[in-house]
């Protein structure tokens, strides 16, 4: 049987999911640069990367990148940040995931399917110019 996770532990991980939401970049990346994981996810999967493309935050998004973490790393139900950006409608956000190595075609539904899904031909053509820029 396992411990239950120490509260100032789970109190510290809630401040730091909440810095990646909000964006506050400097106060997060300070929190990874003194050691917490840039790929730390909270109880649905969802990573630090995700939850600040969601919520718009490119600054955040490229800062945590140029740290480690995963740019396709995928949450509990199988998206990816760039399928969340998309969806959210997030261009700026989307760019900086293909500029961090991001795939379209990852995850369930894919940051492609996602596209096609909601009609936004505008990030469509954008995958295609990053993939021929990459290629």
């Amino acid at each position: 049987m396992s411990e239950a996770p120490d509260p100032e532990v789970v109190e510290l991980a809630t401040k730091i999911f909440e810095l990646a939401r909000r964006g506050e970049t400097q106060t997060l990346v300070a929190y990874v640069d003194a050691g917490v994981p840039a790929n730390l996810t909270n109880d649905r999967g969802d990573s630090l990367v995700m939850l600040a493309a969601y919520h718009g935050h490119a600054d955040a998004v490229r800062a945590l990148l140029e740290r480690g973490a995963e740019v396709d790393r995928e949450n509990d139900r199988g998206q990816t940040p760039l399928a969340g950006a998309v969806f959210k409608g997030e261009t700026e956000v989307v760019r900086a995931l293909l500029d961090g190595g991001a795939d379209p075609a990852a995850g369930t539904p894919s940051a492609v399917d996602t596209a096609r899904m909601f009609g936004k031909k505008e990030l469509l053509e954008l995958f295609d110019a990053h993939g021929s820029e990459t290629l």
